[in-house]
């Protein structure tokens, strides 16, 4: 062979060489990290076909031959939790060494802005930062971006619970985590993904959002939407929608008016062209491609969410939406792992306080719909916040309260710690005496009190023809009894049904607040509302049963 063409195979050769896939892990397999304890644990990543690809982690030793695709996964055995940093090392044709690993306990943190709420946001930031000296809870952010389709990594990197990172980690994640640590003496591994102004259904797959009556008409919509957008008529449209909200705010204001029942001081929403879908948050799917399929199938204990202030005007949907997105994500694990709830905090949703009794609510509608699904759904529940909201800032500080009721559920339910009441009262039961209502409750723990000693406050009663009034209640032993001189016949009750409910004061003698409840069958101000482009329009009004 001449050298010439020596030389030109040799290039050949080195160049078909680098061009070989090297061994990959997707982001969340790298420095830091913490695997879950007691669970197979699956590490997975690419190289090329039928490249063997060998793992190490301890004493464990495993290896196996890449897929056709270009893909593999590994299983490590149960590990106890192990606080001593330990390199997991992954070797193919090129090795990957993922330093400073723990074992411990492992939670994705979801939802909207109250969980995207950092430690640097929360009350008593200064002094949190600052006592953030926990090197053993370590947080994944999930970098946002969302995508038509699934992706198979994310960008984001572990942190440890330091003055230097904690500021920006996730504060209901963090307090959640903390209250964890403290408790398990264990490493906590938070994954945060979350986005602000988001609704359940951008985190739900397209499968699973087909595969329900109540989110085919919004498929559709959007589907629509993106086809007919016309961006002259919608943006005069909205001019006009929003003169008119201005001269009716002009109105309230001058005289001090009450608003008719049903009717809100809420400004309108902007249009929302069709954005290219990978880049806005809000059509169905797009979080649950971008910022969830990722995580599939990492190790965890379980979820908490805190999202449903988009949603709250299509509340009943939200009954169907939020069951169908928990089981799609156990679905995408292969596990049904606990999932447990924020229900949203008492909000003063920019409206006065109204005087009045039986006035439509669509946030206490949603909190319902949460409600329901922690009482209905397998391993589910939810942490009760209506008495730490603010009423002029849709993002309470508190979150360390938040943190730690969520941790209650999970001291309880996950790690056998059972030793105290871990929810507020629930709803249960009713009985009609004469002219009175005897209500029940789950959760009543070391016995039913108010927060400030007075009788319970915030009970509305109504008669079939359901014109509400405020109620008279009392506490008989683990139940309330409500009753109106105005009302001989009552047929409902109800409780903090409003999205700021003064008065509202319930609570068991653990310091857990009551959630709202209603014990009618009456149909909902939100019956119908499906889709996010006709939550300005009212729904039709409901016919009385």
């Amino acid at each position: 062979m001449l050298p010439a063409m020596k030389r030109f195979f040799c290039f050949l050769i080195l160049t078909v060489s680098g061009l070989q896939a090297e061994v990959k892990l997707p982001a969340v397999f790298s420095d830091g990290m913490v695997l879950q304890q007691l669970q197979l644990v699956r590490v997975w990543g690419t190289a090329d076909a039928g490249e063997e690809v060998k793992l190490t982690f301890g004493e464990q030793a495993h290896s196996m031959l890449t897929a056709s695709d270009g893909k593999w996964s590994i299983t490590l055995n149960p590990m106890s939790a192990n606080a001593t940093p330990t390199d997991l090392v992954v070797a193919g044709k090129n090795t990957i060494t993922v330093k400073n690993v723990l074992v411990g306990e492992v939670w994705i943190c979801s939802g909207q802005s109250n969980m995207q709420w950092t430690v640097k946001q929360a009350g008593n930031a200064e002094a949190e930062i600052a006592g953030a000296n926990h090197p053993q809870i370590r947080m994944f952010n999930v970098e946002r971006s969302p995508s038509m389709t699934p992706q198979e990594d994310c960008k984001g990197a572990w942190k440890e619970a330091t003055p230097a990172n904690a500021g920006d980690f996730s504060a209901v994640g963090y307090f959640f985590g903390r209250h964890l640590h403290q408790v398990l003496k264990v490493p906590v591994g938070l994954i945060n993904t979350s986005w602000g102004g988001t609704r359940i259904e951008a985190w739900t797959s397209r499968e699973a959002l087909e595969e329900r009556p109540c989110a085919s008409e919004l498929l559709t919509d959007w589907a629509d939407h993106v086809s007919k957008w016309d961006a002259a008529k919608e943006q005069a449209a909205f001019d006009q929608r929003n003169a008119d909200w201005r001269e009716q705010v002009k109105k309230i204001d001058a005289e001090n008016a009450k608003l008719p029942a049903g009717k809100k001081k809420t400004k309108p929403r902007a249009p929302r062209p069709p954005d290219d879908p990978t880049k806005t948050p809000h059509h169905p799917s797009v979080l649950f491609n971008g910022m969830v399929v990722p995580l599939v199938p990492y190790g965890i204990k379980g979820v908490i969410w805190y999202q449903g202030e988009s949603n709250q005007r299509r509340a009943f949907q939200y009954q169907e939406l939020m069951p169908t997105m928990i089981n799609d994500w156990r679905k995408q694990w292969v596990d049904v792992f606990s999932f447990y709830m924020v229900q949203l905090a008492s909000f003063g949703n920019s409206r006065p306080v109204t005087k009045d009794a039986g006035v439509a609510d669509t946030w206490a509608e949603l909190q319902e719909a949460q409600t329901l699904t922690a009482q209905t759904i397998d391993k589910s529940g939810i942490a009760i916040t209506n008495d730490i909201g603010e009423q002029n800032d849709i993002h309470p500080k508190n979150k360390q309260e938040v943190g730690r009721r969520l941790a209650l559920w999970a001291l309880a339910n996950d790690y056998g710690r059972t030793g105290t009441e871990y929810c507020g009262p629930l709803y249960l039961s009713s009985v009609v005496q004469g002219d009175k209502v005897r209500v029940q409750f789950t959760h009543v723990g070391g016995g039913l009190k108010t927060r400030d000693g007075k009788e319970p406050g915030h009970f509305q009663i109504t008669g079939a023809d359901q014109k509400w009034v405020w109620a008279k209640a009392k506490i008989e032993g683990n139940e309330v009894v409500v009753w109106s001189e105005q009302v001989p016949e009552p047929v409902g009750v109800r409780y903090a049904w409003a999205s700021w409910p003064e008065g509202a004061n319930l609570m068991n003698a653990e310091g857990l607040p009551a959630s709202c409840f209603r014990t009618d069958d009456f149909i909902p101000s939100t019956l119908g509302v499906v889709s996010p482009f006709k939550e300005n329009v009212a729904p039709p009004t409901p016919a009385k049963p």
